[in-house]
């Protein structure tokens, strides 16, 4: 075995121009994985890595603050809104992100129509971004999200009385022994008691057989959970002439058949409901979104 002679010691010398040789050999020393030079070149890669992350979290903030902005002007109002988007600017420049999270309280759309808060989180974003320099917002691909909402009972009865939720509730046909039977919400109220039950008071117009005539009524309910189905704990009519078992049996299918449909469809979005809590005064549920595209406010 050949012992190799120890390493000299660092010493500082004066700068000498290299020798212009195709080939230059630099013996191994181990000294040199530890030198002080080393160890600033390894510092300068990581603070250019730093300012380089610090400029695209800059990219983010600006563009995640023209976002709030643009929501802002599109609801009627909002005590609070923040909008992070995840992307870098080679992305953005295509339209592109990898994430929009959003969060907000008090929101208000459609004059009357109020979330007292919403927390959002999308996967990838791929807007048309021909259209959005001309303020219309056009995905190129749908967006999957999952939101967090919650519900007061003041804001979810004074949807029920607005204009717009009154032009979008349904009208229900029901196959009746073969005779089909429409039922049109006309007034609805919802109380949240507490104890996971909800209540509603409404009247509905039932059209049968060439006659339409007015119901009122209240209901008691338990909604669907993990673990157990709806409960309908009581119905009670309390103007009108009552309705006839059959179309309650009826009702109760087509309620079972909107509750198990995978989604619910609703202007260019279709949602499904993971979770509900119902609280007393409020609640609080978790749903997943696909979005083919934004609708207006």
């Amino acid at each position: 075995m050949v012992n190799c002679p120890p390493c000299p010691p660092l010493s500082p010398s004066p700068t000498l121009p290299l020798p212009h040789s195709p080939k230059l050999h630099i013996p191994y020393c181990r000294y040199a994985f530890s030198s002080p030079t080393s160890r600033l070149t390894s510092n300068s890669i990581q603070g250019d890595w730093q300012a380089m992350h610090d400029e695209q979290r800059l990219e983010e903030q600006a563009v995640s603050k023209a976002a709030e902005m643009q929501m802002s002007s599109q609801l009627d109002q909002a005590d609070k809104i923040e909008v992070d988007v995840q992307s870098d600017l080679w992305k953005l420049l295509q339209g592109q992100a990898d994430g929009v999270s959003f969060s907000g309280k008090g929101l208000v759309v459609q004059k009357d129509v109020r979330l007292e808060e919403l927390v959002l989180q999308t996967d990838k974003v791929d807007i048309n971004l021909f259209s959005a320099i001309f303020g219309e917002v056009e995905l190129n691909q749908p967006v999957k999200s999952i939101a967090r909402v919650v519900l007061k009972e003041a804001d979810i009865n004074r949807a029920l009385t607005s204009n717009y939720i009154r032009s979008q509730m349904p009208t229900f046909d029901l196959n009746v022994d073969g005779e089909i039977v429409s039922l049109k919400p006309q007034e609805i109220q919802m109380f949240l008691p507490g104890d996971g039950k909800m209540k509603f008071n409404g009247t509905v117009s039932i059209h049968e057989k060439g006659n339409t005539n007015q119901l009122s009524f209240t209901a008691l309910l338990r909604p669907r959970t993990q673990t157990q189905p709806i409960m309908l704990e009581s119905f009670t009519c309390t103007e009108g002439d009552g309705i006839s078992f059959e179309i309650v049996t009826a009702l109760m299918q087509k309620v079972k058949e909107l509750v198990n449909l995978p989604y619910i469809q609703f202007e260019g979005m279709a949602f499904q409901i993971k979770n509900m809590e119902v609280q007393k005064e409020s609640i609080k549920t978790l749903v997943e979104t696909y979005i083919k595209q934004i609708p207006t406010m």
